[in-house]
């Protein structure tokens, strides 16, 4: 069984920043992609962002040039950096990673609320 543990979120003014870390229980090194969704309230679950093994990344045009995903396989984290938040951007972040061999497996989730 994998675990995966979000951290980070919290509240924040429009205009700030946050960055969100995943720790993985198992190693990173194989894990295929990795990846950041969000749902709020009332909506459907969302992509985010993602990265591959390899480094490759794709956002979510609403975050285009303003959040950053990375990760650190040393580490076994994948992190969100979220610059230029909005009101918009509220709601509860879950970490996602898709293994070679193990399969999929998902955060708890963690909460972010973007508020003045």
């Amino acid at each position: 069984q994998v675990q995966l543990v979000e951290s980070g979120g919290g509240l924040v003014q429009p205009g700030g920043s946050l960055r969100l870390s995943c720790a993985a229980s198992r190693s990173a090194f194989s894990i295929a992609r990795m990846g950041w969704y969000r749902q709020a309230p009332g909506k459907q679950r969302e992509s985010v962002a993602a990265i591959t093994s390899g480094g490759s990344t794709n956002y979510a045009d609403s975050v285009k040039g303003r959040f950053t995903i990375s990760r650190d396989n040393a580490k076994d984290t994948m992190y969100l950096q979220m610059n230029s938040l909005k009101p918009e951007d509220t709601a509860v972040y879950y970490c996602n990673a898709l293994y070679y061999f193990f399969g999929e497996y998902w955060g708890q989730g963690t909460q972010v609320t973007v508020s003045s």
